[in-house]
């Protein structure tokens, strides 16, 4: 027999209290307007630590650094090729969690930010390769090599654009979404590969000098304009796929009044 409106649940289909609490949190911050007020009030501080830690780190690593021993002022390509790499496995790592939650728990804040972060984390992953290039022409003579590292990187440029397009080949959204959160979450066994890939491979890339085991081995003149340059790329991600979302909530909002008035 059915139960009623006001039945209670059994004790073994009751959910417990850590689930409970999971999902509450969860659909607490599912909730668009709720995100709106959030975002109205981190953009300005985002966006303006953008502005001056750019300007900061750009000072930094033009003017505050000394020119490399053996590599002179080409070495300068580093403050935007290494944060570049940083945060192109950095915002790819973010949409797979992205893509968990939103298949596990059907958070749709979760999958609106994995669809505005792929374009930002393909623009990083670009600037990443093409920076790479320069880099690599005086130091290694050719601007490209099959090696493990920029091998596998081209792989997550892929993933990021496969990603972008799977979410769009569908008519419906829901069933381009999913897709795409499938292909995130397989995608990710490449993010330790590329991380990895110096210490497992015999490469022409040189291993981590700054996230390592030990410590960083590159000099504090050097280290802090690259950190404060990686600070700056990480608070222009947040500034922007906070629009993005935004946008992407907006144009939902839209689509579902023009829809309610066609049908009225």
């Amino acid at each position: 027999m059915p139960k009623t409106v006001g039945s209670p649940i059994s004790s073994a289909s009751r959910p417990s209290g850590s689930s409970r609490l999971d999902r509450t949190v969860m659909h607490r911050f599912a909730n668009p307007a709720r995100f709106l007020r959030l975002s109205a009030a981190i953009l300005p501080w985002s966006a303006g630590a953008t502005v001056v830690l750019l300007i900061v780190g750009l000072y930094l690593s033009l003017f505050g650094s000394p020119p490399d021993y053996q590599q002179g002022d080409t070495v300068r390509i580093m403050y935007i090729h290494v944060p570049a790499a940083w945060m192109s496995l950095f915002v790819y790592t973010n949409m797979a969690i992205a893509a968990a939650v939103g298949l596990v728990w059907k958070h749709p804040l979760a999958d609106l930010f994995a669809k505005a972060a792929a374009p930002v984390g393909a623009g990083f992953t670009a600037v990443c390769l093409i920076t790479g290039s320069l880099w690599g022409a005086p130091m290694w003579g050719t601007w490209w090599v099959w090696d493990a590292r920029l091998t596998s990187v081209l792989i997550l440029f892929f993933l990021y654009l496969g990603y972008m397009a799977l979410v769009n080949a569908f008519d419906s959204p829901e069933r381009g979404i999913k897709a795409g959160n499938v292909l995130l979450l397989v995608g990710i066994v490449n993010v330790p590969i590329i991380k990895f890939s110096v210490d497992w491979w015999n490469t022409l890339h040189q291993p981590s000098s700054v996230i390592r085991m030990g410590g960083p081995t590159i000099d504090s003149t050097m280290l802090w304009p690259l950190l404060v340059m990686a600070l700056a790329f990480t608070t222009y991600f947040v500034s922007v796929v906070l629009l993005r979302v935004k946008a992407e909530i907006l144009a939902r909002r839209i689509q579902t009044l023009r829809l309610s008035e066609a049908q009225g």
